[in-house]
């Protein structure tokens, strides 16, 4: 588990700082890693506050309680086994490191947010916005899946052990958690702002090649870390995670080459990023033919995400936060209630006979959509009319580095 901390927190700095820094012009590249590593130290600190005891202590079906405000009460103790003050979420581990882990969750999901708005928000209300954002959305989407009494989480039991909820939601890693959340959230800022003045190609496709690489790798401890145990249901986790990231890159590769004639380094990179996207919340609950329908499915889907719908719709997701996230990880999460596997799950699926379980994903995914949606657009609109969401344009055409940070890549 302190592998996949470390392998969680690398996927956002450097891993998405320089995935996002390729594929902006030179003169934002500044701006853009230094939002993911901003990011990474207002999330933390919040986190340690506030936001990891609304998510993941008891409170009620859609927050949880302030026990561990400040990380209160999470002191180890010696005599417990030798593993420290455990959360009944992870009973084998210390508290500490499953805090740990979730904060590394915790981190990315805003980060991704970032690729919907790139190029044109203030630095300083991308901060107020993030900040608000983790407390108000995270927090209690988090509750809701994985909380130990959240409305959705599989770890809402009563006392003799049946789910205590009304309806079950599977999200292995953070389909609807951090995925969806994240793209709809994106695209609710892209809305907000406006179309960037000016666009252009990425300024170092290299780099994006990196960071998706470190995305890749790091994802293992995203998907088979959440089993927060060494066993089958983290093996087969990572197998699925890799097989279906192979088929989505693949697949999006070919339709990029059927549509415009060639194949390319940021196609190829986008399509694995939605391969891992699409399979995280299937992760711990499908095994290898489910994951490369999965792959087939969301590299299809998130191609056309980030081109026609985007197209047809005319908003200005940068990076295709919400073309990926959003639309990868509703793929992902609606056909894990179809293809989930009982045998080393516990949770079956469709084509096991149980087609109730897509009607459940299809509940949870559109509560999320629509909560986060709403709670962004307040959140954005109050910023707006306070300190005001974008720069001018002069700041926009000389280019963020400069004129917010007073640096510039050379």
């Amino acid at each position: 588990m302190l592998t996949s901390v470390a392998l969680v927190l690398m996927m956002t700095i450097p891993g998405l700082g320089l995935f996002y820094g390729g594929m902006v012009r030179k003169k934002n590249v500044g701006d853009t890693v230094m939002t993911s590593f901003a990011i990474t130290c207002l999330i933390t600190v919040l986190y340690a506050v506030v936001t990891y005891s609304l998510a993941f202590t008891p409170g009620g079906w859609f927050i949880g309680g302030t026990t561990r405000a400040f990380l209160q009460g999470i002191l180890s103790d010696v005599n417990n086994g030798g593993i420290g003050n455990p959360n009944p979420l992870a009973p084998t581990i210390p508290e500490t490191v499953y805090m740990c882990f979730q904060l590394t969750f915790a981190i990315i999901t805003p980060a991704l947010i970032a690729g919907s708005f790139a190029e044109r928000m203030k630095f300083s209300a991308m901060l107020w916005f993030i900040g608000l954002w983790a407390i108000v959305v995270y927090a209690p989407v988090a509750h809701w899946v994985w909380g130990p009494d959240g409305m959705f989480s599989t770890a809402n039991l009563d006392d003799k052990g049946n789910f205590a909820g009304k309806v079950m939601v599977l999200d292995y890693a953070g389909g609807t958690v951090v995925h969806i959340n994240a793209g709809v959230a994106g695209l609710m800022a892209a809305l907000m702002l406006g179309k960037r003045r000016d666009t252009g190609p990425g300024h170092n496709m290299v780099l994006t090649f990196i960071g998706t690489g470190l995305l890749w790798v790091g994802w293992f401890g995203f998907n088979a870390g959440s089993a927060v145990s060494a066993g089958v249901q983290a093996g087969m986790a990572m197998t699925v995670t890799q097989i279906a990231t192979a088929v989505a890159a693949l697949t999006w590769m070919f339709v990029e080459w059927a549509h415009r004639g060639k194949p390319t380094v940021i196609g190829i990179c986008s399509g694995a990023v939605a391969g891992l996207v699409a399979i995280t919340p299937a992760s711990g609950f499908v095994g290898p033919i489910g994951s490369m329908v999965i792959g087939v499915a969301c590299g299809v889907g998130c191609y056309l995400g980030a081109t026609a719908l985007k197209h047809a719709f005319g908003y200005d997701d940068a990076l295709d936060a919400f073309g990926v996230h959003a639309v990868g990880g509703i793929i992902g999460a609606i056909l894990t209630g179809v293809f989930a596997i009982n045998q080393y799950s516990g949770h079956s699926g469709w084509i096991e006979g149980n087609p109730g379980q897509v009607i459940n994903q299809l509940i949870g995914v559109g509560t999320v959509i629509v909560y986060d949606a709403i709670l962004s657009l307040i959140i954005l609109k109050i910023i707006d009319v306070t300190i005001g969401l974008r720069v001018s344009d002069e700041v926009e055409r000389d280019g963020l580095d400069l004129a917010l940070h007073g640096e510039v890549v050379q």
